[in-house]
């Protein structure tokens, strides 16, 4: 196989996956209605990950507080993966797996709404941050991939892309997460 091949094949799968995404078009909407509703009542939207699902949470919350495509007022969205001083002392002094948990335990407040992303559905610090946010009364969603892991059953709403590969999955949450973006933005009364 020829690199030139190989490369067609890669978009072939990659465009695959996110056509089968096509599928979940009904929770989506339900989570941005969520998040409509949660804004309107002046809460905010919290999303943490790992890797390059840490990257994905950084994306979403620069989307919602910058813009996605149209000028408008700013949504309240913190990613729980920016702070290095936060996330070394917590790993430090208790260990990798509460560095979610202890920031939703500080942070999030009856109303939010609040993103876990796992591509495998079973990162333990993304799984005992939304134990923590739900039990704060937060609404949970998380994206990831496969059979949706532990998180399928914990979370409010789970969005499972797909596909069992990682890189899939990780392009499917980001189609994912620009169509939630898009809906907040044009359906948002702010």
């Amino acid at each position: 196989m020829t690199k030139q091949n190989e490369i067609k094949k890669l978009f072939e799968i990659s465009k695959d996956t996110i056509e089968k995404s096509e599928s979940l078009g009904k929770i989506i909407e339900q989570v941005s209605n969520k998040i409509l509703v949660s804004l309107q009542r002046g809460k905010k939207i919290i999303i943490f990950g790992n890797g390059g699902s840490a990257a994905d949470a950084q994306h979403m919350a620069a989307e919602l507080i910058g813009k996605y495509l149209k000028e408008r007022k700013s949504y309240p969205a913190i990613a729980l993966t920016t702070d290095s001083s936060i996330l070394t002392a917590l790993g430090n002094d208790y260990n990798f797996d509460i560095v979610f948990s202890r920031q939703c335990e500080a942070l999030v407040n009856k109303g939010d709404v609040v993103f876990g992303i796992s591509t495998s559905g079973n990162s333990q610090n993304v799984i005992n941050g939304i134990k923590t946010a739900k039990k704060n009364g937060a609404v949970t969603v998380s994206l990831t991939g496969g059979t949706g892991g532990k998180l399928k059953k914990l979370s409010d709403y789970t969005i499972i892309s797909p596909s069992n590969k990682t890189p899939h999955i990780q392009e499917s949450h980001r189609t994912i997460i620009h169509i939630i973006c898009y809906l907040v933005e044009k359906y948002s009364r702010n």
